[in-house]
């Protein structure tokens, strides 16, 4: 029986990361990955091709715009092959980066089934033949597939999740999104830009419904100006595929039955963990709708267990957050002195247009935990590199403590949101405050500059707007 100091069960971003600080900490580790390539979800079906699109999609709109920054680019046609290939390219080298950087570290992978097969051991199977593996430590980052909803069946064609859109052989000419999260809007912003008419149907209240209640209404104004079509407070009762693609049908907020038809239907309504299968029922740990239960640490109730990523109950699933997750994780394990997991200080990142990028408490949040806040807000129709770009759509909203000026939240909808948020990020770690940020120098002209009048305009300071 192989014998390894870590066993980590899952290679995507939570898992591949955990590996290889393990082993740069002076632990022996294998990952067992049950599909032939490394990277998980956020690689192959996720993060990286979703991405890939919404570069695509920025390039084409900027050549429909050509004429206003000075050039003539006429009968622009989308290649979409081109594109499906570019993205599997930029898939398929990352893939083989990780297999690179397990080589460097040492790290052993092993393609297969794995689950716990009691206290220290994790069995293997693969092609019928199971193998065993002794390790002190187990790490379960078996990661999510999307839901989808009762009644409802995906298939490769018509009815779609984030893994078959990725693979459609053409644009199509309309297309209903079935939920208005981070998943749903992106995928909206994509194929909008590319000349498919969408609808958007949302559950609740708002799009964007983890975001500030002020984002969600700036992106909502956007989507609905690019000609998207919402129904907010729509309860989706069935999706069935016709001769013409899909019919869907819903209740509106009024309760009257609704029915509308696209060539293609996404569905974008959450993610369900993958833990079926991987052993829990042989350990103590606590399992709540398929979500394991861990403490800021990532330590379940069963020893030398471990867990992160999409399955951990009550934590953002995110690919950022799981890479953070696993190194706690293996900083336990490793004996050094890392600190605990908190999701105030863990960065949500939208990529749709306009991007959005928050980090900590919104308004409400602050208010509901008991702070007596200020907020300030500065419009990218003040920020010069806004307007060289030719983007001035969105804000950054700033939510600080009242009486000590310390800054609860940020968010951003805008112009490069995703990339600017990286200053608020640090500014929450060190529990910055608003005097801290109103000393510090930003540098002009860039988009991030509109942080420095965000901050001072919680205090009325704001100069350039």
């Amino acid at each position: 029986m192989a014998k390894y100091d870590l066993v980590v069960i899952g290679s995507g971003p939570g898992g591949y990361v955990a590996a290889i600080r393990a082993a740069q900490w002076g632990l022996k580790v294998a990952v067992v990955e049950k599909d032939s390539f490394l990277g998980g979800t956020c690689l192959h079906v996720g993060c990286i091709p979703t991405k890939v699109f919404l570069h695509h999609a920025d390039i084409y709109e900027h050549f429909k715009r050509a004429e206003e920054f000075g050039f003539e680019a006429k009968d622009v046609k989308i290649n979409w092959p081109s594109i499906l290939g570019r993205k599997d390219k930029i898939v398929k080298k990352h893939a083989g980066g990780i297999g690179l950087l397990f080589k460097k570290n040492k790290v052993e992978s092993i393609t297969g089934w794995g689950k716990i097969a009691g206290p220290g051991r994790v069995s293997v199977e693969k092609d019928g033949k199971v193998t065993e593996l002794e390790t002190k430590y187990i790490l379960l980052a078996t990661g999510s597939e999307a839901r989808s909803l009762p009644g409802v069946e995906i298939d490769k064609d018509t009815i779609l999740t984030n893994r078959e859109i990725l693979g459609l052989t053409s644009i199509p000419r309309s297309m209903i999104v079935v939920g208005c999260g981070a998943v749903g809007v992106e995928f909206a912003s994509i194929f909008k830009t590319f000349g498919t008419d969408v609808t958007l149907l949302e559950a609740v209240t708002r799009v964007v419904p983890l975001e500030d209640e002020e984002i969600s209404a700036e992106l909502h104004k956007a989507l609905v100006k690019k000609g998207m079509k919402i129904e907010l407070e729509a309860k989706v009762e069935s999706v069935k595929k016709d001769a013409n693609g899909a019919t869907v049908v819903y209740k509106d907020k009024s309760g009257a039955s609704k029915t509308i038809n696209a060539e293609k239907v996404l569905i974008a309504v959450g993610r369900r963990p993958l833990t079926e299968n991987i052993g829990l029922d042989k350990t103590k740990i606590k399992v709540e709708r398929g979500f394991v239960h861990t403490n800021a640490y990532m330590e379940t109730d069963e020893p030398g267990v471990y867990a992160i990523g999409d399955i951990v109950a009550g934590q953002p699933q995110l690919a950022h957050a799981a890479s953070q997750e696993g190194i706690i994780a293996v900083g336990r394990m490793a004996g050094k002195d890392v600190q605990p997991f908190d999701r105030r200080r863990c960065p949500n990142a939208t990529y749709c247009e306009p991007q959005i990028g928050s980090i900590g408490l919104t308004e409400k949040q602050a208010r509901e935990a008991g702070y007596e806040i200020k907020t300030g807000k500065f419009p990218f129709l003040g920020n010069s590199k806004a307007t060289i770009l030719g983007s001035h759509e969105g804000f950054i909203k700033v939510v600080a403590d009242a009486k000590y000026g310390e800054i609860l939240g940020v968010h951003a909808i805008g112009p490069l949101a995703t990339e600017i948020i990286a200053g608020p990020v640090n500014t929450l770690a060190l529990e910055g405050t608003l005097d801290d940020m109103a000393a510090t120098i930003h540098a002009h002209p860039t988009v991030w500059e509109a942080l420095g009048d965000a901050y001072n305009s919680v205090r009325g300071l704001t100069i350039n707007f």
